[in-house]
């Protein structure tokens, strides 16, 4: 697979790719239409407001394939240990189970490591059991913090 970065011109594409309302099972809301994943592509291919603070996106794309099948995004913030990468990803029901949300974290993770980031957190409903499996295959761990109802999962990279 290939990550490319997000592009404004993706959000017709992902429109169709996240259409299914169950991706929103665990999450909440409903599907954006095209014009309005348009309108946050802007925002987010825009950066964040606060310049300590960096959006990292990037869409999935299965290699000898043209379509694009989910993303995945990291937030990274300051912390008084180091960087912090606070990490997410989602894939179209389609083609959900062939394990491309699992290579597409672990590649997210594998290459903030790289990039000094000092924990990895993601932030996964109690009873989503597909993507407490991604995490656990990316190498993070649940903690006992439940910040809004989800469970704070963790990893440190070592240097």
């Amino acid at each position: 697979m290939d990550l490319l970065p997000l592009q404004v011109e993706h959000a017709e594409e992902m429109a169709a790719v996240l259409s299914d309302p169950a991706l929103h099972t665990f999450i909440g809301g409903t599907p954006d239409t095209p014009q309005a994943l348009r309108s946050r592509y802007q925002r987010m291919t825009a950066g964040s407001p606060d310049p300590a603070i960096s959006w990292l996106n990037w869409v999935i794309r299965l290699r000898g394939k043209a379509g694009l099948t989910g993303t995945v995004q990291a937030t990274v913030s300051p912390s008084g240990h180091g960087p912090i990468a606070e990490i997410a990803w989602v894939v179209g029901t389609p083609w959900q189970g062939r394990g491309i949300a699992t290579e597409a974290a672990r590649g997210l993770v594998d290459w903030l490591s790289q990039q000094l980031v000092h924990t990895v957190i993601a932030h996964i409903h109690p009873e989503h059991r597909a993507s407490a499996a991604v995490a656990t295959a990316a190498g993070l761990t649940p903690t006992d913090e439940w910040p809004d109802g989800e469970i704070r999962w963790h990893r440190s990279i070592r240097r």
